[in-house]
């Protein structure tokens, strides 16, 4: 069915597994994201002021998940009422690697 879609409509599809996920991700709401899936957090601060906190430098200072937590909300304190917005970059490859093998999993029994 895909090969006649694409002679039809001409169609080619060059995305790589990561490029698929992130494409998914973007149009998934990221209001409950796992703390182990976040590379940063970007705060959008009033005054078009912005602050990122980089959680993979966190990681690799050998914070663990629930310390990074503690980073992340002690955070949302400080800047409290000046935050317009949050902004999570995800770990895309990571959540890829663990959502792959479940997705098959789940077609295969289609």
């Amino acid at each position: 069915m895909e090969d006649q879609l694409k002679q039809k409509h001409n169609i080619v599809l060059a995305l790589t597994d990561v490029d698929k996920f992130q494409e998914v991700l973007n149009s998934v709401d990221q209001e409950m994201v796992p703390i182990h899936y976040v590379k940063k957090v970007i705060f959008k601060l009033n005054g078009n002021k912005r602050r990122t906190l980089n959680l993979e430098v966190l990681r690799k200072q050998g914070l663990q998940i629930e310390d990074i937590e503690v980073v992340v909300n002690r955070n949302m304190l400080d800047f409290g009422k000046d935050i317009k917005d949050l902004h999570f970059v995800l770990d895309v490859r990571a959540i890829a690697k663990k959502i792959k093998p479940l997705t098959m999993r789940y077609l295969e029994k289609l």
